[in-house]
């Protein structure tokens, strides 16, 4: 069948005719046809990757490729248990990836999922309930409030129907329905005459007819661009294969030349030159540095957690330390997702109203002043038809007020605690007759109540133009009137409008004690107009704080929502958001080509009315600006963005499944402040990473450079291999981990984000691994050859040179916790308990290494004089010393940090 995307642009009657169906609906025979025709209604379900396979791909990582090298160089040592270690290492960290990133392609079924298991629908002029699943075109839907819209439906007749989209615009608040044609260009949260696969009914009845189901309909489409969208490796990933690759080859191409030049120019022994050079790959190889990387993200994971972000994937969290702009929804994130009467206005006066979330708490303020409620009578008098027309209930739960029914509704139960504090028993005082439920054709709700002091009114509340038009009076106050002013009323309601908040009129109408039914004829006059109200759903308070910290840190952020440009750059003022002058809607972005939109888009603060695609293709023309985008979302129409970002985050409480499948990072309490919390710990991680790698290579240079030497120069080598492999695999591993736990510094979010191409080894951290490797080949040569001077023996003098080498890299770690600060003040030397832990586990380690017989044997040690041990502690705090000194002069005259 014909495939056909504008039918929102069509009438009933032409619907019908391009479907060849009628309100009767279809037969059973045209109905198998067109199940053989189009297939099933669902979403074609994606071949998982086998389980090994997926488990085996974590081992496709040059750092890996290394790791398994050097497990191959201690085997063909003979030290099989130095192997088994490595090899432990390697499948540790390729299970902790497994079980992060398992789940990742879980989103497909996520949205798969979202199709309604049941359709009531007409066949045969007969009503009968079916599976979603067995629909096809032209088949004739019945909704009802609390039903799933089953497939993408025309619209045929509504009654008070509406439907909540928020899956796919975003907006929290309800959509009216009704049967008329839209605009060709009108986007999906104004196709006011369709229904949507996926979505809810929440209030009213409703007919349509069934024009595209499974791929062919909006969430299939989405489920589609979420399957073609690749997710692009992180920062650090990217960085880390880059510094591996070289450093791979930087040591097979200095060992080669060491082994040419010793054995064709030096005329060393094949097989000694061979082991020696085996030892110089042991040494230049960071054998512990996967493995400790991963431990510090795993850290950043359960400190994240603290702060109500869960994360699956582990580099993800290093990657929000990267992030140059945020790009979030608005509804439920930046905002509280609970609407707020936030202006009320009376014929004389515009009244403010504060207070939080839908508590009946707050105070109302006129030219920023309480007023004495008691001198506003009309303002009473709105509060009651707020609480009367209205078929919402607010009540009090644990300490909380919590809203069932229509958000808007509830804000004016809300609103009727605030202008008439005390009055609860409202309801119970006034009892209702009869109502005029709302309806899209005339625009409001109308009651009829009676109390019990003989009084009898009609309320109603409704769209503002609608209500002036049945007025004839506006009300002063203590049940005077004058004439209606409507000139004034429309100027006021344009201006709310303006300010992004949604307007509704409220009248009123005495009637007859005996009247008792409610006709759409009682209301068409005669009515008198109380004033009108803005409704918003407020910025959360915290929101906007944390906003202003994102700009203090450097950090853009941009509001992509599917809500009107008006409401949506109201909330961007409030939350202080740059550019927000600067709104572009959806339709305006289709008409710029990727050029046009990549110059426009650093300047441009909010996105209104958009689709899937055009999150998608903004978060890529952000990324096309070399900037790391992270992308936050809750509705399915964000899965796609989140899954191209470089960080997507989904809402834990309120997302769709889809979004949080398709997500790196969720937050479990839909808390943009969460947020902020996170890109810090992120920064945080990646400065420990940066540590532990600016900790880590100088000590391997230093190695490496020392085993060189001696090969250059046809000295004994100082430390052996396997002496070596120990102070790598085993002692850097657990220094190492220290640097993990380092808290965050004080300028963590007082400097701008790390540019996105920057990379991990800086001239200042090279300029220290040349200096640092110095410092070392001096030490331990120096020792060494002072044990030798002494008639020590190769062992006990080697024995020296390992503990001279371990003690650098413990002053060495005291140094690199506080690289770019003072490493003398009182609380760097504290540090934290884990810090000296760790250092008093390797010493206790390296002390048994030293004096125990067993490891002895093992290591060919001797035990070390009291003398030689002070000597070496010495050498520690002179290296230490002299690196500080230089890193002081760095810092004050050159103003370099690393």
């Amino acid at each position: 069948m014909k495939t056909i995307r504008n039918w929102h642009n069509k009438t009933v009657e032409e619907t019908l005719s391009a479907l060849k169906t009628t309100p009767s609906g279809l037969n059973e025979t045209e109905v198998k046809l067109r199940l053989a025709d189009v297939g099933l209604n669902k979403l074609p379900e994606a071949k998982p990757k086998h389980i090994v396979l997926r488990f085996m791909s974590h081992f496709h990582n040059i750092l890996i490729y290394v790791l398994l090298g050097a497990s191959a160089i201690t085997a063909s040592l003979g030290h099989l248990a130095d192997t088994l270690v490595i090899i432990t290492v390697v499948i540790i960290n390729a299970l902790i990836g497994f079980v992060q990133e398992g789940k990742a392609e879980k989103a497909m079924d996520a949205i798969r999922h979202m199709l309604a298991l049941r359709a009531a629908v007409i066949r045969d002029g007969k009503r009968q309930t079916i599976k979603g699943e067995q629909l096809v075109p032209g088949d004739i839907v019945l909704l009802k409030a609390g039903d799933k819209v089953p497939a993408d439906l025309r619209l045929l007749e509504t009654h008070g129907l509406q439907i909540q989209e928020s899956i796919l615009t975003g907006e929290s608040v309800a959509v009216e329905k009704q049967t008329a044609s839209v605009e060709c260009q009108a986007s999906v949260g104004d196709r006011f005459c369709m229904g949507f696969s996926g979505t809810t009914v929440t209030n009213g009845q409703g007919m349509g007819v069934v024009v595209t189901t499974g791929t062919n309909t909006e969430i299939g489409r989405i489920s589609g661009l979420l399957k073609d969208v690749q997710t692009l490796n992180t920062p650090l990933v990217a960085q880390m294969a880059i510094f591996a690759r070289w450093l791979t080859l930087l040591i097979l191409f200095i060992a080669m030349i060491i082994l040419f030049f010793g054995h064709f120019v030096l005329q060393h022994a094949f097989n000694e030159l061979f082991i020696a050079v085996v030892g110089l790959s042991v040494a230049a190889i960071p054998e512990g540095l996967p493995a400790v990387l991963t431990i510090t993200l795993a850290v950043g994971v359960k400190a994240m957690a603290q702060h109500n972000t869960i994360v699956r994937r582990l580099p993800a969290i290093e990657t929000l330390g990267s992030v140059s702009v945020i790009c979030s929804d608005k509804t439920g994130t930046l905002t509280r997702n609970e609407m707020n009467v936030t202006s009320i206005v009376t014929c004389e006066d515009r009244f403010d109203i504060t207070g939080v979330g839908y508590q009946p708490i707050g105070n109302v303020k006129r030219n920023e002043q309480s007023v004495k409620l008691e001198l506003y009578p009309v303002l009473q008098d709105l509060g009651r038809v707020a609480a009367l027309c209205n078929d919402s209930e607010l009540v009090k739960q644990h300490n909380d007020w919590v809203g069932q029914g229509d958000p808007m509704e509830v804000a004016l139960l809300a609103l009727s605690g605030k202008v008439r504090p005390g009055d609860d028993q409202v309801r119970k005082q006034w009892s209702r007759t009869d109502v005029i439920p709302f309806d899209s054709k005339h625009k409001y709700m109308a009651t009829l109540n009676h109390d019990h002091e003989n009084h009898a009114f009609i309320f109603i509340k409704g769209a503002p133009e609608t209500i002036i038009s049945m007025c004839s009076r506006q009300s002063i106050g203590n049940n005077e009137t004058i004439k209606l002013d409507i000139d004034y009323w429309r100027k006021q309601a344009d201006a709310i409008a303006q300010e992004g908040q949604r307007v509704l009129g409220f009248a009123i109408k005495p009637t007859n004690l005996d009247h008792t039914v409610l006709e759409l004829s009682d209301v068409q006059d005669s009515l008198v107009f109380l004033g009108l109200a803005g409704l918003i759903d407020p910025p959360r308070s915290e929101a906007i704080q944390a906003t202003a910290e994102c700009h203090r840190a450097g950090i853009d952020v941009k509001m992509i929502t599917g809500d009107h440009a008006g409401t949506a750059q109201a909330i961007g003022k409030q939350l202080g958001l740059w550019h927000c002058d600067n709104v572009l809607t959806g339709a305006e972005l289709d008409k710029l080509d990727d050029a046009a939109l990549k110059s426009i888009i650093s300047y441009t603060g909010i996105f209104a009315r958009t689709s899937p695609e055009h999150k998608l293709r903004l978060v890529m023309a952000l990324q096309a600006n070399n900037m790391t985008v992270a992308m936050t979302g809750d509705g399915v129409n964000d899965a796609p963005a989140l899954k191209r970002a470089d960080v997507g985050i989904a809402m834990g409480k309120n997302g769709s499944e889809a979004a949080k499948e398709a997500a790196h990072v969720i937050l479990a309490d839909d808390n943009f402040v969460s947020i902020i919390k996170a890109v810090k710990e992120g920064r945080t991680v990646y400065d420990n990473i940066k540590k532990v790698i600016s900790w880590t290579l100088p000590t391997n240079a230093g190695e490496a450079m020392t085993i060189i030497l001696a090969l250059l120069l046809g000295l004994n080598l100082p430390i052996t291999p396997i002496q070596i492999l120990w102070v790598n695999m085993i002692t850097a591993v657990t220094l190492g981990i220290a640097l993990a736990f380092e808290p965050a510094e004080e300028s963590t979010m007082r400097r701008p984000p790390r540019p996105r191409n920057q990379g991990l080894l800086s001239g200042g951290l090279l300029w220290h691994i040349v200096l640092v490797a110095s410092l070392f080949l001096e030490c331990i040569f120096g020792i060494y050859e002072y044990a030798i001077a002494q008639g020590y023996s190769d062992n006990l003098a080697r024995t020296i040179a390992m503990d001279t080498l371990v003690t650098l890299e413990i002053f060495h770690l005291l140094f690199i916790r506080n690289m770019n600060t003072t490493s003398l003040s009182l609380k760097a030397i504290r540090g934290t308990p884990i810090l000296w832990i760790l250092i008093v586990t390797v010493i206790l380690g390296q002390a048994a290494m030293t004096y125990l017989p067993w490891f002895q044997s093992v290591f060919k040690t001797e035990s070390v004089h009291l003398f030689d041990v002070i000597l070496i502690i010495f050498l520690g705090m002179l290296m230490f010393t002299i690196i500080e000194i230089e890193k002081q002069l760095r810092l004050r005259i050159l103003k370099k940090p690393f």
